[in-house]
């Protein structure tokens, strides 16, 4: 009884002085977390795994140096390194977690290119998966090690893991194969978080990208959720892969006698009195001319989709306000000749349009246009040698 009574004040003892030292550390780093916000997070973070760790310790080790023998001493011995190594990770993890946040604080999205911090926080986010996965199963691996049974079962364990894996696999092949997308994607660029995509024909933004699944936002705020083997194995589309300015169309139709050039007009005004656009792209061409109707397209371009949606909206109401307000003849209608054939009269000729009009052309007449041209047509190739002068 005296030396169990002992290893229970040893094990107060040394409990509370761990705690007292372990608080008067938070208290600083709180005081310290009031100019800092990274001493703010870990303050938070870490206060609780680091208390369980630093209290575990200094009890084991006042055991072992201070009681004596006493009952089941061995079995106590035996739990408290079982509890400091649980502890332990799970301070790991915490620190983690605290350099993550610091690192996505410095990298944050609210900008307006944020290519690279969308790529950094995709695989940010997905190492810190990884490594929390990691922390757990070998924390695990050395509690085990820590039952001599278990050590000495180690080389028959060794011996039959190649069987054992063999059946996880084909047990678990589907989730492996989520996995090893999401790893693929995160290093390969093909999504990222934040990302504008078009999936399943729905409009989105990439919310968040784990190892198994793709949580996609959809633009009236549903939730898509895909695996993430789909985005490897699907095409989609990827408004934002190489940046986050975007191009876009707004369509209308109308009759044959609409007078181009003052809607050119307008689109141009529509444009440049707008905060949306971005100034690069500004275009209205006659895209289609059959079932007695024109189709007009406009063709703009804005910083992000978000900006773009918004930018379509107005050029598409503007358009057909100015339609109504002052073109009216020129609303879409369907033509019926009823009546006899009369001689043809004189009509005024139809103004002319300027070919040469940079509003007039997508892939040529201006510097982004012939980049654009360039890109999807190629340089011009050399005249063969027959037909040179």
């Amino acid at each position: 009884m005296p030396d169990v009574m002992t290893a229970l004040l040893i094990v107060l003892g040394s409990a509370g002085l761990a705690i007292v030292v372990v608080e008067v550390l938070h208290r600083l780093v709180v005081r310290v977390g009031r100019r800092s916000a990274l001493a703010a997070d870990l303050a938070r973070t870490a206060h609780h795994p680091f208390l369980a760790t630093v209290t575990v310790f200094a009890v084991q080790q006042s055991i072992r140096a201070g009681a004596g023998e006493f009952p089941a001493r061995g079995g106590v011995l035996h739990a408290l390194v079982i509890l400091f190594i649980a502890s332990f990770a799970w301070l790991v993890a915490a620190l983690l977690l605290v350099v993550e946040d610091a690192a996505l604080n410095r990298w944050r999205l609210d900008v307006p290119d944020n290519l690279r911090r969308r790529r950094f926080k995709t695989q940010l986010v997905i190492l810190r998966r990884v490594t929390v996965a990691a922390i757990v199963v070998i924390a695990f691996g050395v509690v085990l090690m820590t039952f001599p049974n278990i050590r000495a079962l180690g080389a028959s364990v060794l011996a039959s893991a190649g069987i054992v894996s063999v059946v996880a696999a084909l047990a678990a092949q589907s989730t492996l194969g989520n996995v090893f997308a999401g790893l693929q994607l995160a290093f390969s660029d093909a999504v990222r978080v934040d990302d504008v995509v078009v999936v399943e024909g729905e409009w989105g933004r990439i919310e968040e990208l784990t190892l198994t699944y793709v949580a996609v936002q959809i633009w009236d705020d549903r939730r898509l959720i895909l695996p993430t083997s789909y985005f490897t194995t699907k095409p989609f589309q990827n408004w934002t892969r190489t940046g986050s300015a975007v191009l876009g169309t707004a369509e209308v139709d109308v009759d044959w006698a609409t007078d181009i050039e003052p809607l050119r007009a307008e689109l141009r005004s529509t444009c440049e009195g707008s905060e949306l656009w971005d100034g690069r792209v500004c275009v209205l061409q006659v895209t289609d001319a059959v079932g007695g109707m024109v189709r007009l397209r406009a063709l703009v371009s804005a910083n992000d989709a978000g900006a773009l949606w918004d930018l379509r909206c107005l050029v598409r109401e503007r358009l057909v306000g100015f339609v109504w307000q002052h073109q009216r003849d020129s609303l879409p209608r369907v033509r019926a000749d009823v009546s006899r054939p009369q001689p043809p009269s004189p009509v005024s000729p139809v103004p002319k349009t300027d070919p040469d009009s940079p509003d007039a052309r997508v892939f040529s007449g201006g510097d982004d246009g012939d980049t654009r041209g360039l890109v999807f047509g190629g340089p011009d190739e050399p005249a063969p040698a027959s037909a040179r002068p």
